[in-house]
Formats: structure tokens, sequence, C-alpha cells
């Protein structure tokens, strides 16, 4: 059964309107929606979500039509602090919370990351009663952000499925050792997610590292992966190519209403 609110639908509708917004193929519960913006809107548009960009009261306008309620956004700063996005929403505050992730278990609560190369991550449990949103970053990998997000989900890990959205791809995130150290140290194994590129530069794959992340806290579903923000300019936009005046990208997830 396909509801009328469901990711498929959505996903139907988003090609209808001429957009090409990633819906996740994830096996999700039929009431989890989730998608996430590119840099383009209808008609090749512009779509930049940036709130400094003169376009971004119509960007967030054209957004808000396929989401059921403004979405929770945040003041993202690479950490692990998780929001109640469902008490946010209930305080309609227009204050960004400083957080990298947020969780809803009420209908309609949006929960939303912005991303130009970071890993934007998305989760549910299985019955579709929580859902949770991550910027998952190198820092905020190596941090903790997506163990931070699995406890604020409050539901068993092995019950989880995730969906890694778009980011910078393994063979395009050139680092120094300080990635790499932030990883190893605490987790010599992380050193398989790097490639030796040059002297004193890696290559390395934010998917893998998040996958291992996941798998290590308990989650077994695992899906998404396989784009690159930097080599896709046409689909997405990448701070290591475009710089500081970079685009802004959205993932969302939420709970439909049954």
């Amino acid at each position: 059964m396909t509801l009328p609110n469901s990711s498929s639908s959505l996903g139907e509708r988003l090609a209808a309107a001429g957009l090409d917004w990633i819906v996740p193929d994830w096996p999700a519960p039929p009431q989890v929606c989730a998608l996430s913006t590119t840099r383009n809107a209808a008609a090749g548009a512009k779509f930049d979500l940036t709130r400094s960009d003169p376009a971004f009261e119509t960007a967030r306008s054209e957004l808000r039509r396929w989401l059921p309620a403004d979405p929770i956004w945040l003041a993202q700063v690479h950490g692990i602090a998780i929001c109640d996005a469902d008490a946010k929403s209930a305080l309609r505050s227009r204050d960004l919370p400083e957080a990298d992730g947020a969780v809803a278990r009420a209908p309609n609560t949006v929960c939303a990351v912005h991303s130009a190369d970071c890993l934007p991550v998305l989760l549910t449990n299985a019955q579709g009663s929580v859902v949770a949103a991550a910027h998952a970053g190198w820092r905020g990998l190596a941090a903790g952000v997506i163990e931070a997000t699995l406890a604020s989900m409050r539901t068993p890990p092995a019950t989880v499925i995730a969906w890694l959205g778009p980011a910078i791809g393994p063979q395009a995130f050139e680092v120094g050792v300080d990635v790499v150290a932030a990883h190893c140290v605490a987790d010599p194994g992380a050193a398989q997610c790097f490639s030796p590129h040059r002297p004193g530069k890696w290559l390395a794959d934010l998917y893998a590292l998040a996958r291992r992340r996941l798998e290590r806290a308990g989650v077994v579903a695992i899906h998404g992966g396989g784009r690159c923000t930097l080599s896709e300019p046409e689909t997405f936009y990448s701070y290591r190519r475009e710089g500081a005046a970079v685009g802004r990208m959205a993932t969302l997830i939420w709970i439909a209403t049954v």
C-alpha cells in the first residue's frame, strides 16, 4: 500500500514538478518521509538554502510546499549536540538551536540538516515511531555525532535503519594527518577508510567512516552513499569546489500523518 504522504508518492510528485531532488531508496516504514535537495529548482533555476543568499526566502517557500510544516533548522557547529525537534517546534522560536542533529517522534515535525560536502545521515526505527537527521562532517563523525543521535532516539540500534545522503566522495576528499589522527587514535581500524594520496595527504571515505560508526554502534541496515558533491557540479554544491560563498542543500526527514 502506498500512503498519500509516503516517500514513494513524494518522489513521483517531485519528478512531475521537474525537480531532481533525491528521495531516499531505503526500506523505511511508509509513514516516514525524507528528501534531499540539490542546487536546482524547477526549470533549471538556482536553489540555495544559505540564509545570506538573496533568494533564500524564495527557496524556503519552494521547499515548504513539499513539507507538512516548517523545518526545525539548526545552527550547525560540527559538534555532537542533538536537538529535540518536537520541543523546538512547540516553542516556535526563531532562534536556531546550536546542534548538529535533531530527533522527532511527533507526526509532521521536520528534522533538517544543511550540507555542501559534509555527510547528512537520516535515521528511523523499523516501527517509524522516531526519526532523526545528523550533520556528519569529519569533525562530527570523529566527535561522535552519530552515536549521540542514536542515543537521543532511545531505541535499540539493531532496529534502526540509516540512509547516507550526498557528500564528498572517497576519490575527492583529500585530508591531512590531523583528520586521520582524529579518527584512528581512538579507533585504529578506521585506517581502512583512508587511502594514501601524496606526501602528507590521504583520501578520506566519509561514507565508510559513517558506516563503520553505525555498525560499531549496532546498526545493521545502512543504505545510500555513492554520490560525490565535489565531482557532480551540476547537481550539488561543494565547499571544496566553490569556497566560502558556496550554497547549501538540505536533507530532511519527518513522520507523516497517516
